[in-house]
């Protein structure tokens, strides 16, 4: 059957269209919502990005939702990319919102501190998705007014267990207790991959000493403290990280613009690496390792901007910060203090810059581990960002590489 001009020109864009549709349906534009919780509004505010899947550019999407309570301060997500959970630290409630197909947030359910602590600092979902890890600033009963009384002694690290559905069941408790004691002044906790081991920072200034707490944990979220713990980290940890193999912990210190890497042995023990510590810029704050276990970035507060480092894998050595600290090539916005790099393809790190109200972005070379701006960066957010948390779009596969 022979066709005329015209008939070959609509079969033509008939099979470009087909094709179109065919390599979008393989390759979707969109591989990560991004969620940014603001606390300068009063509740606090959470707005969602769409991540670009070829320049890690961010778009808004959607309609921007109160966290549900006042000064949002951490977040998290289901393994199973369902939900997303708020801390805020303003009237110490944990808020639960389930995300649609669409990146869509719906408040499902809050749950108000009481007898778990209060004040929250930190929350971390353990890798099988079962433990919520609420670091709290204070115990039960405590507030700044009553630090250094004899019955306030430091913080709480409470532990709720997720349902299937994503709801929040009631704290595990510790004997009469619906927490863990922790030091003073807790800062970030990280749960290892593995889910054995469960580390909380914390600094005493009144010491002038970091340590990192450390408790072994059963699957059903019991915890007890590991021989040793306290392990001293420095002078004021702030942020925690380790990879998917569970074999090393990385910390960032605050006051002394240096980044503490430990060995974790036998039981959770831990031992620092006798080459650390290792070289940040000014004032590092959150810390990240890469999904394939190989890169750790560092937001620098102070700097404005990202320290990036290769992870030898048989040592968990870090190198030398693959980008020069001062360059222009990761460079943030204003006083960065969260970070993250996009769970869809792991090609993306975002920092969530508090006093300009931005997000920047930055592309990984997968090859080396520097970073490129994202195209059209900085993106403008809610007012301080304070939190970042993201979940894939779609099926993607990331290579872990296991030592």
């Amino acid at each position: 059957m022979k066709f005329n001009k015209v008939g070959q020109v609509s079969l033509v864009s008939a099979i470009a269209l087909i094709l179109a549709s065919t390599f979008t349906a393989c390759n979707p534009v969109t591989i990560d919502y991004l969620f940014v919780a603001g606390n300068k509004q009063s509740p606090g505010q959470i707005q969602t990005f769409l991540v670009d899947r070829v320049s890690g550019a961010l778009s808004v999407t959607g309609k921007t939702v109160s966290s549900g309570g006042m000064m949002p301060v951490s977040e998290a997500v289901s393994t199973d990319y369902q939900n997303l959970y708020v801390a805020n630290q303003g009237d110490s409630t944990l808020v639960q919102f389930t995300i649609s197909t669409s990146g869509a947030l719906t408040s499902a359910a809050t749950t108000t501190l009481s007898s778990e602590g209060n004040t929250p600092v930190a929350i971390a979902m353990n890798a099988a998705g079962t433990l919520l890890y609420v670091l709290n600033e204070f115990q039960p009963g405590c507030t700044t007014a009553t630090t250094g009384a004899s019955t306030c002694n430091g913080g709480a690290l409470a532990v709720f267990p997720v349902g299937t559905s994503g709801a929040l069941g009631s704290a595990v408790t510790n004997g009469s207790l619906g927490y863990w004691p922790v030091g003073v002044n807790p800062t970030a906790v990280n749960p290892l991959p593995n889910g054995e081991s469960v580390y909380v920072s914390d600094y005493d200034p009144s010491t002038g000493l970091g340590y990192l707490d450390a408790f072994s944990a059963s699957t059903a979220g019991a915890l007890s403290t590991i021989a040793g713990s306290p392990f001293n980290a420095g002078v004021k940890p702030v942020g925690i990280a380790s990879p998917s193999t569970s074999r090393f912990v990385y910390v960032t210190d605050f006051a002394q613009n240096e980044m503490i890497a430990y060995s974790v042995l036998d039981g959770g023990v831990l031992h620092p690496l006798i080459n650390g510590p290792f070289k940040t810029g000014n004032q590092p704050t959150a810390i990240t390792v890469d999904p394939r276990g190989i890169y750790i970035y560092v937001s620098n507060e102070l700097d404005n901007t990202v320290s990036a480092y290769e992870i030898s894998l048989p040592t968990g050595t870090p190198s030398a910060a693959v980008n020069t600290t001062g360059s222009a090539t990761n460079k943030t916005g204003t006083e960065p203090v969260a970070i993250l790099v996009d769970p869809g393809f792991g090609r993306y790190v975002y920092t969530a810059n508090f006093l300009d109200n931005s997000v920047t972005g930055f592309q990984i070379n997968a090859s080396t581990g520097t970073l490129s701006a994202a195209q059209n960066g900085p993106y403008p957010t809610v007012g301080q960002p304070a939190a970042l948390a993201a979940v894939p779009h779609g099926n993607h596969s990331i290579q872990v590489n296991q030592p």
